[in-house]
């Protein structure tokens, strides 16, 4: 064979295996997927080097114009109208189409964290056959995102958009399918629910590495997260595999179920939380809102390593566009997951419905300490969020008091209006207070919609 014929073939293979690559997209655009509306949203994927590419969006009939860069990544922002659909969106390569049908516009938001996030249906919760045989709403659509950790952050995830019905909902996360149906029925749209969740996970799997990187302080704290056999505890493993490859992903907001698994480090878990809430906010380049379940109470080993917890994720509320919905009335303490998980997702929509979308005007949290004022040996004692404050039982028995020495002794305690005036014949000057400081303290105090007060302690 001569030179310049062998260069001829060689090229002929170049650019059969090289010069007609396919467009292709992340696995988070697919077929029954949910847009979110009125705003620009990002399409993006892969194709060959300097391919030119053209995306047609059936809302508004355009025709879009792109090309992959060297690196053969391409992207594009589109507008999105107000809620509707389903529309179909084409994809058109050099070599190949793809056309995505039944593509709908409305609301999407990301659910995450650990098991009581990921339980299902299946998984056993309260009226749980005639729940999943309800659960036919084909405008509530849900991605789980399939399990994987990574190294360094990846630019896809494994799943795929599935319309809501009882099969599908058996397996989804029931927090999220319960918040989900209500948010659709008071908005009257489209509903997307992106699952990104992992029993057993710490939230510093979460948390992307730069964070540990600049604190120190943060990384020596995730070393007392202890191993076990059901996910990894390497800082940032999880938001690598199962949030990074999400960041262009338009979303409405975050809700977050996770903190169990953050006992063993506790006194950290609010710098940790707030700052790993930034990162994702940073990363999507939006302040969107973060709603989050406090943890319930349960019989951990050390006696206050929930409450801890608690209280940490009360303290969370601090930063901007955060809410914090209360479970200390909706569990059992012998069940680290209750199995009433459609209050926690009502609880989580209303929330939202409420300081997100302003549609409902009710009162959305429960009794928030906020200060108190000495007077003589008696603290009055003030809540956020306490009109119509009331007690369950004959007496509130959960108030402590402490002097300057720091040890705490029960307090008597009444209710004034919407405050507590509380006391204790063990402590002549009193200077601190703690409320429900016990990891099983059930819910004792309620305001007038009936949302139970958080335990805090004022230290």
């Amino acid at each position: 064979m001569g030179c310049r014929h062998f260069l001829f073939v060689c090229s002929l293979l170049f650019g059969m295996f090289f010069g007609h690559a396919k467009i292709e997209l992340p696995n988070i655009f697919s077929d029954h997927m949910v847009l979110q509306r009125n705003t620009d949203v990002t399409l993006w994927g892969w194709g060959s080097p300097n391919e030119s590419i053209k995306v047609f969006t059936e809302w508004d009939g355009k025709s879009y114009s792109v090309s992959a860069g060297v690196d053969a990544k391409w992207s594009l922002l589109v507008p999105t109208p107000d809620a509707g659909g389903p529309y179909q969106v084409r994809f058109e390569g050099q070599t190949n189409t793809i056309e995505l049908t039944d593509v709908l516009i409305g609301e999407v938001w990301l659910c995450s964290g650990q098991s009581n996030m990921e339980w299902s249906a299946n998984s056993g919760i309260d009226n749980a056959d005639t729940e999943i045989k309800a659960a036919d709403y084909p405008n509530i659509r849900f991605f789980t995102v399939i399990k994987r950790t990574a190294e360094a952050p990846q630019e896809n995830v494994s799943g795929t958009w599935s319309k809501c019905d009882p099969k599908e909902m058996a397996d989804f996360s029931a927090v999220a399918y319960y918040f989900g149906k209500r948010l659709q029925g008071a908005l009257d749209v489209p509903i997307g629910l992106i699952d990104a969740a992992w029993g057993a996970s710490s939230a510093e799997v979460w948390t992307p590495q730069t964070v540990f990187e600049q604190r120190s302080d943060l990384a020596e704290s995730a070393k007392k997260i202890r191993p076990n056999k059901w996910v990894s505890v390497q800082p940032s493993s999880l938001y690598n595999a199962m949030i990074a490859p999400l960041h262009r992903f338009k979303i409405a907001g975050t809700l977050w179920y996770q903190g169990e698994s953050n006992t063993a480090n506790a006194e950290k878990y609010s710098d940790l939380f707030t700052t790993m809430i930034r990162s994702w906010r940073t990363a999507w380049n939006a302040d969107f809102p973060f709603y989050f379940v406090q943890i319930a109470p349960y019989t951990y080993g050390s006696p206050e390593e929930g409450v801890q917890v608690r209280d940490q994720q009360r303290r969370a509320l601090s930063l901007t566009n955060t809410g914090m919905v209360l479970t200390s009335d909706i569990c059992t303490v012998d069940d680290i997951h209750p199995k009433n998980k459609k209050d926690v997702g009502l609880r989580l929509a209303n929330m939202a419905l409420k300081k997100h979308y302003g549609a409902i005007s009710e009162e959305v949290n429960g009794p928030l300490f906020k200060e108190f004022e000495r007077n003589g040996s008696k603290l009055r004692i003030v809540f956020d969020h306490a009109e119509g404050l009331t007690a369950k039982g004959k007496k509130i028995d959960q108030f402590e008091l402490a002097g300057p020495d720091g040890v705490f002794y029960p307090a008597k305690a009444k209710i004034k209006g919407d405050v507590i005036i509380a006391s204790s014949k063990k402590v002549s000057d009193p200077v601190r207070v703690r409320f429900a400081w016990n990891n099983t303290d059930m819910a004792q105090l309620f305001n007038g919609v009936g949302l139970p007060a958080s335990s805090f302690t004022s230290d």
